[in-house]
């Protein structure tokens, strides 16, 4: 596999858990405010990662060109 590869199955995996822990806060909310919003912070750390690798991938397909 190439890095493109690597960093594009990552993005993938990194979103879906990332969609899962949104959904989660969201369902946890009204009942657990302290557990929403620990699942919440979990969720912008995954998407923090996702953006460096957005950022990655860019730069990778920038540099074949």
């Amino acid at each position: 596999m190439s890095r493109i590869d690597t960093i594009k199955s990552n993005q993938v995996k990194l979103n879906k858990q990332y969609k899962q822990l949104i959904e989660q806060a969201y369902n946890v909310r009204q009942t657990d405010s302290a557990l929403s919003d620990i699942t919440e912070f979990k969720a912008l750390k995954l998407l923090n990662k996702l953006n460096r690798l957005k950022f990655l991938c860019r730069e990778q397909i920038n540099t074949l060109i």
